[in-house]
């Protein structure tokens, strides 16, 4: 277990360096994430031969190899922009992976808890932006149609009355789900008024979301998952034209947090408790 006590101080060094880079300017430099992945590979590397065996090497680089194929997946999926994505091809490198079956159990782990612990910070962090917009918010839910109403209605009251019901992750299951319309339609509204953003082209940036497809002196640029092109940018500058940027919410701290939950899980309640599985 020693062995992964620099791997999580490094991953968690880099990780606070990448949020805070991600806060200021809403992107994570490449040479954070390769560097991470650089320095961990060699650490194991360095350590497997000391140790007289590859093991400790080869389930980094297959730890590399999966959090790479999930990286693509969240990326081309949308839940991820580059930055993030490729900060995950880095965690398959720091994670403790010490049989084959914990590729499947280790990163299931860590992945669910990135996107518990990633939707309570999104949904704090909308609150916060709220503050200036709760009339638009509240007008906007005006506008929902009825039906939408009734159903998010339905689905709370049907999931309190099981949650009452039954006992348990079942109790929280079903009242999650009774509560997942309501949240569905209040993520949808709050990316409508607070993430939806008119920008100059002066202050766009490679790999800004476009909203909605704009079409500039008859050329039609089309929204795609890889964001605006240095070109497509310098177009738009040049025929000085503003278009609607979708924002996000800084998802990088939600790395630091998942890693530290889970080797606090890791190093405070020891590997049996995955060696169960």
């Amino acid at each position: 277990m020693e062995e992964y006590y620099f791997l999580f101080f490094f991953g968690a060094a880099w990780m606070l360096f990448a949020s805070v880079n991600d806060f200021k300017t809403r992107e994570v430099p490449n040479w954070l994430n390769f560097s991470l992945i650089a320095v961990a590979l060699a650490y194991r590397g360095f350590y497997s031969i000391s140790a007289g065996s590859s093991e400790f090497f080869i389930y980094g680089i297959l730890g590399v190899l999966i959090f790479t194929a999930l990286g693509f997946a969240f990326y081309y999926g949308r839940a991820f922009g580059g930055g993030d994505a490729k900060l995950l091809f880095a965690v398959g490198a720091i994670l403790p992976f010490s049989r084959p079956e914990d590729l499947i159990l280790v990163s299931a782990v860590f992945v669910f808890l990135l996107f518990g612990i990633g939707a309570a910070w999104s949904f704090a962090y909308s609150i916060f932006l709220m503050k200036g917009n709760s009339r638009k918010v509240i007008r906007k839910f005006a506008d929902i149609d009825n039906w939408k109403k009734g159903v998010m209605a339905v689905s709370f009251i049907f999931g309190v009355v099981l949650g009452i019901y039954f006992e348990g992750y079942l109790r929280f299951s079903f009242i999650l789900l009774g509560l997942a319309p309501g949240l569905y339609i209040y993520a949808k509204i709050m990316d409508e008024v607070c993430m939806i953003k008119m920008i100059p082209a002066k202050k766009l940036r490679e790999g800004d979301w476009l909203y909605k497809d704009a079409r500039v002196a008859g050329k039609l640029i089309k929204r795609s998952v890889h964001g605006l092109t240095n070109e497509e940018i310098e177009f738009l500058r040049k025929h000085k034209k503003s278009v609607l940027i979708r924002d996000g919410i800084p998802f990088t701290i939600n790395f630091l947090f998942a890693l530290m939950v889970f080797f606090w899980i890791f190093f405070l309640h020891g590997a049996w408790i995955f060696s169960l599985f």
